[in-house]
C-alpha cells in the first residue's frame, strides 16, 4: 500500500525537488549550450530566507501538549514550502503560561497556543469559549458552535471590540471531557469535596467553589509542588497523559474521570493581529487551516495516548473512578445558579443565548442518532467497563 506522507516527508521532498530541478535545469542547459553555443547559462536566484515566526505555549516542555503544538508547527512549515519557520517555545521561554494573550497583543511573540479560560481573570467571557456551561453538548459539538453556529465572531467582538485587543484566534482539537481529578481518598457524595483545597481553572472554579470547595487556579507545572507543600490537596489538570507526566500519581492515588466542571474545551491559537494581516494571503490561509489539520492529528494522538496512559497510570497504583452520579447532579444544579449571574453581563447573555440554541437543536440529533456505545462494548468485552 503507498505510503501517505507526512510533514517531514514533504519537506524533505521539497528539499530534494529544488535540488533535482537546480542541478537538472542548469545540467540540461549548459549541455544544450556547450552542443549548439547558443544558449547563456542561467541566472541563479537564492531563495529567500524563511520567515521565522515565534509562537510560545503555556505548556512545560515536558507536557504531550508541546507534541500537539508541534504538530501544528510541522503542518505549517510544510504547507508554506519552508516560507513559514516556527519558533516553537515552552511556557516561560518568554512570557508566563498565563500571560501569553498579553505577550501576543503586545507582538512579544507572533502566535500562543494556549486555551481561552487562562486569561479568564481579565474577562469571565473567555471561559464561555472553554469550560462554560455547554448545556449538555460535547467539545464537537461546542468547536462546531465556534465555526459553524457564530462563535468565531462573538469572540472576535470579546477580544477585538471590549477588550480592545490586537489579536485574531481560532480554535482547535475537541478535548475529551475533563476528569473531575486527583484525590489522596475517595470521594463519592458532595459531603466528601467540602472544604477540599483544589485546583481548577476559569468557571469551573466558581462553579466547585459554591460546591464547597476552596479553590486556587494554578498553570500546570505548579500543580504537583502545590501538593506536595499543602497548598492544594486535590486537583484536576486535563488528561491522562498530562497528569502522567507532570506527576500526579506520585501526589495522588484516586483518579476520578467524568466531569460536568470543564465538559467541553479547545485549544487557542492566538495570532497578533499586525502579523497575521501583514502575510501573504495564502501564508494567512496556511495558518488558519493548519489549526484545522492539526485539530484532526490531535485528536488521533490524543485518543492514542490518553487511553494508554490511563492504563499505565491503573498499572501503576492508581485507582480509576468515574465520578459519582451524585457529584455529576450536583455540579449541573450549580451550574443553574451560576448562569443567571453569568446573564447579568448582556454580552455573556447572548453567547450563552447562541450555545443554548445551538446545543438544544445539534446535540438532540447527536444523542437520537448514537447508538448505545456502552452496549455494544459490553457486548464486545464483557465485564471490562465497570460503572
Amino acid at each position: 500500500m503507498k505510503k501517505i506522507p507526512t510533514p517531514e516527508d514533504v519537506k524533505s521532498k521539497q528539499v530534494s525537488r529544488r535540488s533535482f530541478l537546480t542541478k537538472g535545469a542548469t545540467g540540461v542547459v549548459a549541455g544544450g549550450a556547450a552542443a549548439s553555443g547558443l544558449f547563456a547559462a542561467p541566472a541563479v536566484h537564492a531563495q529567500p530566507a524563511p520567515l521565522v515566526v515565534k509562537m510560545q505555549t503555556s505548556w512545560p516542555s515536558s507536557d504531550i501538549w508541546m507534541t500537539f503544538a508541534k504538530q501544528y508547527a510541522d503542518r505549517v512549515e510544510a504547507m508554506s514550502g519552508g516560507r513559514l519557520k516556527v519558533d516553537l517555545l515552552p511556557a516561560g521561554a518568554v512570557i508566563g503560561a498565563f500571560q501569553v494573550l498579553d505577550g501576543v497583543n503586545d507582538g512579544v511573540i507572533d502566535i500562543a497556543h494556549s486555551v481561552p479560560v487562562y486569561w479568564y481573570g481579565k474577562n469571565k467571557a473567555a471561559s464561555l469559549f472553554g469550560t462554560g456551561p455547554v448545556f449538555g453538548g460535547s467539545a464537537t459539538t461546542m468547536l462546531s458552535w465556534f465555526y459553524a453556529g457564530g462563535g468565531e465572531e462573538f469572540y472576535r467582538e470579546l477580544t477585538q471590540d471590549v477588550m480592545g485587543l490586537n489579536v485574531i484566534g481560532l480554535l482547535g482539537f475537541p478535548m475529551p471531557a475533563q476528569p473531575f481529578g486527583w484525590f489522596k481518598g475517595q470521594v463519592n457524595s458532595v459531603a466528601d469535596i467540602q472544604g477540599f483545597k483544589y485546583r481548577t481553572v476559569g468557571l469551573a472554579a466558581d462553579l466547585l467553589q459554591s460546591m464547597g470547595m476552596s479553590v486556587a487556579q494554578l498553570p500546570g507545572g505548579e500543580i504537583v509542588p502545590a501538593m506536595e507543600r499543602g497548598v492544594i490537596d486535590a486537583f484536576e489538570f486535563n488528561n491522562p497523559s498530562s497528569d502522567m507526566r507532570f506527576g500526579a500519581q506520585d501526589v495522588a492515588k484516586n483518579y476520578y474521570l467524568s466531569s460536568y466542571h470543564q465538559a467541553s474545551e479547545s485549544f487557542e491559537f492566538i495570532f497578533n493581529r499586525d502579523f497575521y494581516e501583514d502575510l501573504d494571503p495564502d501564508l494567512q490561509a496556511i495558518l488558519r487551516y493548519g489549526v484545522e489539520a492539526a485539530s484532526t492529528s490531535n485528536t488521533a494522538l490524543a485518543m492514542d495516548n490518553y487511553s494508554s496512559d490511563l492504563q499505565k497510570l491503573a498499572d501503576d497504583g492508581v485507582t480509576i473512578h468515574r465520578t459519582s452520579k451524585e457529584i455529576l447532579a450536583a455540579q449541573l444544579e450549580a451550574w443553574d445558579k451560576l448562569i443567571p449571574q453569568l446573564e447579568e453581563d448582556p454580552f455573556m447573555k447572548k453567547v450563552l443565548d447562541s450555545q443554548r440554541a445551538w446545543v438544544e437543536r445539534v446535540t438532540y440529533y447527536e444523542l437520537m442518532n448514537s447508538p448505545d456505545y456502552q452496549l455494544a462494548y459490553d457486548h464486545y468485552f464483557p465485564g471490562k467497563l465497570k460503572l
